[in-house]
């Protein structure tokens, strides 16, 4: 939120005396860029007739009265001042692009997480919507009624004559090039029609673009275990009473999670409805795709690879109630179904349903609102939910529903972990991968298993630094090391993508024994090559998987066996479902774990948890071995034992004692610009603020900072944060948003506020 989100009596002189005898027909509009509103603007009278709520119209904004876009809040009649406003120019959208329904969503986020309503609603319409990608405007002519009353009248010349017999008898308006064909005319014939004012013209926008959707085998349903069908009965209990329920389906990896979701989005289709499913972008793989699409008629898969005319055409599918199922990823909470059923969230827990730009809502949040506001029930899915979905079931929010086996009673992997301080004394062991890993990387290889590693780190060297002066190699632009990657011998900042090329000597001193330390993927891959020389391995991490179906690729040569090792970051742990693999190995549990963020061991225990589900699906079995330098960590031992309850028993305490979420509701403060003593100073002031507004309301609180974020600079930005806490989430929004509404920031100082934020760095 910035000063321009403030009321309009806050931000410009008063522009109209209120008068109750003055009453005119007023829109309100928001604009998703500063000033955003609402604003006043008169409705001419040839307007208001289209004029609707959800609807994008032109107006002049500012002293020069630029022609701008905005979003109609509300249209109708108001006692306006002797002040006259200005007027709205034209409307965008024949028909509301957004429902009375998706205003008040939007509505609800932009109280909750505190940014501007236009902000919102320019998230909610994707790109290719707003700018209308893959259409074109197209003119259709008709005949009047009174001119077809006394068509055998009219003297015409024959041309014109023909063409207007020829269009009178049409059953639907046509095209001029239409008509000129049918007539077996030129042009100019219609065109003196028109000018004679005997054709009614309508300009209509068509889409241009047809996909082509391939038609996938049906499937039937596969057979329900015990815990399949309980969870399907709560469902369809919920779905028969037309009622929300908030369910949280906690099922082990390889429960048969995504069958239940089917079985119950059949029901829905029954009932006339349709089905939201949301997966983290990584999941959007052909096999979830297929999945979905081998039983259902109509799915629309939204995806990042889309164009926007895609993208466009999909949102006219579903929005017309063509399409049974959307899937997609966060974005696709705001998918136009006119009769929405159900909501599903597949790996709930996942970060990628939180955005990291503004507006930054978290799509989990977002579907519950929405789910409550429309009636309908909402699934939550995981092996391991996020503590704030566990901690909502502990307090009877949620419907807890517990799936503790697998599918056909398969067990669940052996994990176990190697001490990576005892083998880094085994002078066996050097480099990435421990003896015991290697030789079961072996045993699996020999039995014809597949083996997938993960390591959480992109890069071939992770530290750059001169033993003879202490150089160290950082980024020029954030207070972030440089990454060595071998391919195109080039040092990289992972986040402002600064590049330079890899020092052969120290920069400084001219020392030519530089160097390259740590562990990355890239240099993982290299090893496993050296180590398997023979065996086929494919690395899988955001360097190699940047060319669109890419991804895809990969996953398919694995899938058919042409690839026996699988290397790679987070995106390889994420819902895939290969029979053949045998062992897993994390390369290096810690690198999540002693990360600088309260989260650190949820993060770490979800990610190995989820790595491991990875293998054990087949008839060969599974194991799992974790590197790591801290075996007795609670996370690490809670995940060997495939066991949520005692992680979130262990760490739910210590999160109340810290005041930190799920215990507490929590808003950052981010601080940016130019200069780090004004940033400082601007931060310092505003969390005094924040803190003196809490305490004049009697909110209890805290307040931690402000102090440079973990990351103090960032793309040439100093950055400062505060966390502002309390167990009273909407009294301490309040404030907070009381207080934002009259901040005034140095022009070089940039700030935002991010409620229930995920990431601190």
């Amino acid at each position: 939120m910035d000063k321009s989100q403030k009321s309009l009596f806050e931000t410009e002189p008063d522009p109209w005396t209120l008068d109750a005898s003055s009453e005119q027909q007023v829109a309100e509009i928001v604009f998703a860029d500063p000033p955003h509103g609402p604003f006043s603007y008169r409705i001419p009278a040839t307007l208001r007739a289209p004029l609707a709520p959800g609807q994008r119209v032109q107006v002049p904004l500012g002293k020069g009265n630029r022609g701008v876009i905005g979003y109609c809040l509300h249209a109708g009649s108001k006692s306006v001042g002797s002040r006259p406003l200005k007027e709205v120019l034209a409307v965008v959208d024949p028909q509301p692009l957004l429902s009375p329904a998706m205003l008040r969503l939007a509505q609800w986020m932009a109280e909750y997480y505190l940014c501007p309503l236009g902000q919102v609603l320019h998230a909610v319409l994707p790109a290719g919507v707003r700018g209308q990608a893959g259409t074109r405007e197209m003119t259709f002519l008709s005949v009047p009624d009174d001119v077809a009353l006394k068509l055998d009248q009219l003297k015409l010349p024959t041309k014109q004559l023909d063409a207007l017999r020829i269009l009178a008898a049409s059953p639907r308006p046509l095209t001029p090039p239409e008509l000129a064909a049918a007539a077996k005319c030129t042009l100019g014939p219609i065109s003196e029609l028109r000018k004679k004012k005997l054709l009614r013209a309508q300009v209509q926008r068509i889409q241009n673009v047809e996909i082509d959707i391939a038609a996938t085998p049906r499937e039937e349903n596969l057979h329900l275990n015990v815990d399949q069908q309980a969870a399907l009965d709560v469902i369809i209990g919920a779905l028969e009473r037309r009622q929300h329920r908030a369910v949280l389906m906690h099922g082990v990896t390889g429960s048969g999670k995504t069958e239940v979701y089917i079985r119950a989005i059949d029901e829905v289709i029954r009932f006339g409805r349709q089905a939201i499913v949301l997966v983290p972008e990584i999941s959007l793989t052909p096999q979830t795709k297929q999945r979905f699409s081998s039983r259902f008629g109509s799915v629309a898969v939204l995806h990042s690879h889309l164009s926007d005319a895609e993208r466009h055409w999909h949102w006219q599918r579903i929005a017309r109630g063509e399409v049974q199922v959307v899937i997609g990823a966060r974005s696709a909470v705001f998918a136009p179904t006119p009769q929405l059923g159900l909501i599903v969230i597949d790996e709930e827990h996942d970060h990628s349903f939180k955005q990291g730009e503004s507006p930054r809502y978290h799509a989990r949040d977002v579907a519950q609102r929405r789910a409550l506001a429309e009636n309908v029930p909402l699934v939550l899915g995981s092996a391991t939910p996020a503590l704030e979905s566990w901690q909502a079931a502990q307090r009877g929010e949620f419907l807890l529903i517990d799936m503790p086996t697998r599918v056909s009673n398969r067990p669940l992997p052996d994990v176990a972990t190697i001490d990576l301080r005892t083998e880094f004394q085994d002078r066996r062991s050097r480099g990435a991968i421990s003896r015991p890993l290697h030789l079961a990387m072996e045993h699996a290889l020999r039995e014809d298993g597949q083996v997938i590693l993960l390591l959480n780190r992109r890069g071939f060297s992770t530290h750059i630094q001169c033993p003879s002066c202490g150089y160290v190699a950082n980024c020029p632009h954030c207070s972030i090391a440089l990454t060595h990657h071998r391919e195109g011998d080039k040092i990289v900042c992972h986040y402002c993508d600064h590049q330079e090329r890899a020092p052969a000597k120290c920069p400084d001193c001219k020392f030519d024994g530089i160097r390259y330390s740590g562990l990355g993927t890239e240099r993982l891959e290299a090893e496993v090559k050296s180590r398997f020389a023979n065996v086929p391995v494919l690395r899988m991490d955001s360097d190699t998987m940047q060319k669109p179906g890419s991804h895809e690729q990969a996953l398919a040569k694995f899938r058919a066996g042409e690839i026996k090792i699988l290397l790679g970051t987070q995106m390889i742990a994420k819902g895939l479902d290969f029979p053949n693999v045998t062992l897993v190995g994390v390369v290096n549990a810690d690198t999540s774990l002693h990360f600088p963020d309260f989260r650190a061991a949820e993060r770490t225990f979800q990610l190995v948890t989820q790595v491991a589900g990875r293998t054990g699906r087949g008839d060969k079995g599974g194991r799992v071995l974790v590197q790591t330098f801290s075996p007795e960590h609670f996370a690490i031992q809670a995940a060997l034992k495939h066991d949520y309850a005692l992680f979130a028993n262990t760490e739910l305490p210590v999160r109340l004692e810290h005041a930190y979420p799920p215990q507490t509701s929590l808003v950052r403060l981010i601080v940016r610009g130019d200069e780090e003593s004004i940033v400082e100073a601007f931060a310092e002031q505003t969390a005094e603020r924040f803190r003196q507004a809490l305490e004049l309301h009697q909110v209890a609180h805290r307040v931690l900072g402000p102090a440079p974020c973990p990351i103090a600079r960032l793309r040439g930005k100093f950055r400062f944060h505060a966390l502002i806490s309390s167990a009273h989430g909407e009294p301490l929004r309040q404030c907070i948003a009381k207080v934002a509404a009259s901040l005034q920031a140095p022009a070089e100082v940039q700030w935002v506020l991010d409620v229930d934020p995920l990431d601190l760095l």
